[in-house]
């Protein structure tokens, strides 16, 4: 890497650990902040994928802060084992991938503490509950729409992400019966023939591309690109490394192709495609308002999923594209809506002119630009290598 970038990464990183430590301590219960002034809540999935970025910082302070969420995490955890949305209020639930992220960050934790009985209780009830999250009673979890972090976005059925997220932890906690079952359900092909025999269980493989279907559900389904749960994926050794050289080798054709189209202004993918438009029979009258194309969930740039997508590139090896994927992000959390800050972390950009639209020092935003940067500077993926087998 060129000494000039070196320097620009590691004045970010600072950047990044600066924002975290601003946002570790909020209005609610000292809980950590999402972002730095537009969301004070502590959203917990935002704060289960920070996880990722504090375990790797090496920064105590924030390690502390982390604890606290997990332990306030399991206080208000339902009776049946459910995470809530928001870490101080067990009355907001409903959410399908704050559990599965809470036992992901569980086992993360652990791993750096080498506490193994960390919130035992706790995890063994969130297993629980992730038992009965199938309505085929299969080892695939299924959702409601809106649901995940896509809560302007509608997934049916089996969602990719979730079941990545599902076996990401199951590897982590040494499940690998059941993540092996999971896999294995997975790697059916989806229904295309709108005929459901007897017998025969959907998957998420897509006939003819490299990637898994974003969503599907006895005769239906939705061959869209999800990169959030197609990077987890690929981190998570739940695609070969064939598929996953392949897959890496497609999103970057399709990049190329978007940018030559006008619908892509940076080199970064953007978290769904081909995006949804007005005259598709996916689409809602309430993206009209939130997720237009190229905006939001709806083909979006969210700088913590390019930070998993480049982890997911050195996960396949792709260690200079990753390099240059860093360098892009690098760029990328400079933008703010605020001009005084010269690194802004934004929540998300806008494809097709890349103009920052969302909070200003989003914490996952900052926490995950700290974990592809140690991804791209040790070609290791923490916490996913050890778990793959």
């Amino acid at each position: 890497m060129l000494k000039t970038n070196q320097i620009v990464i590691n004045e970010a990183r600072n950047a990044a650990i600066e924002v975290l430590l601003h946002n570790a301590h909020g209005p609610f219960h000292s809980l950590p902040r999402t972002a730095g002034w537009g969301y004070p809540e502590p959203y917990t999935r935002d704060l289960m994928f920070a996880l990722l970025g504090i375990a790797v910082s090496g920064n105590q302070e924030l390690m502390s802060s982390m604890r606290h969420v997990l332990e306030i995490l399991a206080k208000n955890q339902t009776s049946h084992g459910h995470i809530p949305s928001l870490v101080h209020d067990a009355e907001d639930r409903g959410a399908s991938d704050t559990t599965p992220l809470f036992l992901l960050g569980v086992g993360i934790f652990r791993k750096v503490t080498n506490e193994k009985d960390f919130l035992q209780g706790a995890l063994d009830k969130a297993l629980q509950w992730m038992e009965y999250q199938s309505p085929s009673d299969r080892c695939l979890v299924a959702q409601q729409p809106t649901s995940d972090w896509r809560d302007e976005q509608w997934v049916t059925g089996y969602g990719l992400f979730v079941n990545t997220l599902t076996y990401s932890y199951l590897r982590l906690l040494n499940l690998h019966e059941r993540a092996n079952q999971l896999k294995h359900d997975m790697g059916r092909f989806t229904i295309t023939n709108g005929i459901m025999h007897k017998h025969v269980h959907e998957g998420l493989v897509v006939k003819y591309k490299p990637y898994y279907a974003f969503w599907s559900y006895k005769i239906f389904s939705s061959e869209r690109f999800d990169l959030l749960g197609n990077s987890l994926a690929i981190l998570s050794g739940l695609a070969s490394p064939g598929r996953a050289n392949e897959m890496v080798s497609w999103i970057e054709e399709e990049c190329i192709h978007m940018r030559n189209n006008g619908e892509l202004a940076v080199d970064l993918p953007p978290n769904f495609f081909p995006y949804i438009k007005p005259s598709d029979p996916d689409w809602h009258e309430r993206y009209e308002q939130y997720n237009q194309p190229g905006e939001y969930h709806n083909g979006g740039i969210w700088p913590f999923i390019c930070g998993l997508y480049i982890a997911a590139l050195v996960a396949a090896k792709r260690y200079s594209l990753a390099e240059k994927k860093l360098i892009a992000l690098t760029q990328a959390i400079k933008l703010s809506k605020s001009k005084s800050l010269k690194f802004g972390f934004n929540e998300w950009i806008r494809a097709q002119d890349g103009m920052p639209m969302g909070q200003d020092w989003q914490t996952w935003s900052a926490a995950i630009f700290l974990y592809a940067a140690k991804c791209v500077e040790t070609k290791r993926t923490p916490f996913f290598n050890d778990a793959t087998t």
